[in-house]
């Protein structure tokens, strides 16, 4: 089942889909909220049974929203999570974490962001009973990453929905990025769920299955063909 809310201000608006588990715990968290103006995700994870909560990609715009559906929930904010390493997501990251005194973790290698902890490629963590996956994925930034949490996929701005890399910033390794999506992503469960870091589209999810598919970025494309895209 899902959900949708318009929160409007002057210069705000947010759409917040709360996007229902199907699965047997009925302590779990997901939420899912879209920045209308930028097209940028949020996401929620939550374990009311322990209670904490992560948090993947803080939108600034959205983190009065973000901290009233975690208080809603009943729950503490442990980790925020950032898939790549822009100045402007972890201006977001360092508001929330001075705000609620949650640890900001980034892909190794990161320099441009003020991370407690930087992960790489294989590492996990753990929120209540909840295990988060961390998955390198270099090229759209050298410390790109994705994170895998049950059934479904935080791609960032690594593998959006029929599209990937953020049109408002140069890819800096094409090449990386698509042996990161074909050799790591795509060869993942076909019916993982993809959630993306942004989508301007207001398209809310795919699955490997489909983005293998359909994504004209990388369906029927070489290497070689990629680069030049990128890099026209």
């Amino acid at each position: 089942m899902s959900l949708v809310f318009w929160c409007c201000g002057s210069n705000l608006a947010l759409e917040i889909t709360c996007l229902l588990l199907k699965v047997k715990n009925p302590i779990v968290v997901f939420r899912q909220i879209r920045n209308a103006p930028t097209g940028a995700y949020s996401y929620i994870l939550g374990d009311r049974n322990n209670p904490v909560c992560i948090v993947v990609d803080p939108v600034a715009e959205s983190q009065d929203v973000l901290l009233a559906l975690i208080g809603d929930s009943g729950l503490d904010l442990h980790l925020i999570l950032l898939t790549r390493a822009h100045s402007t997501t972890g201006q977001s990251a360092v508001s929330l974490r001075n705000r609620t005194g949650g640890i900001i973790v980034a892909g190794s290698g990161c320099k441009h962001l003020e991370a407690d902890l930087q992960v790489a490629h294989g590492a996990h963590m753990t929120f209540g009973d909840e295990v988060v996956h961390v998955i390198g994925t270099p090229g759209n930034t050298r410390s790109s990453v994705c994170y895998r949490w049950r059934d479904r996929l935080f791609s960032g701005d690594t593998l959006l929905i029929g599209n990937c890399g953020n049109t408002n910033m140069p890819c800096e390794d094409p090449g990386s990025l698509f042996d990161s999506v074909t050799t790591r992503l795509f060869t993942m469960p076909p019916e993982t769920l993809v959630y993306p870091g942004l989508d301007v589209n207001g398209r809310t999810v795919s699955t490997i299955a489909e983005e293998k598919v359909s994504n004209p970025c990388f369906s029927n494309r070489s290497r070689d063909s990629f680069v030049a895209l990128m890099s026209s």
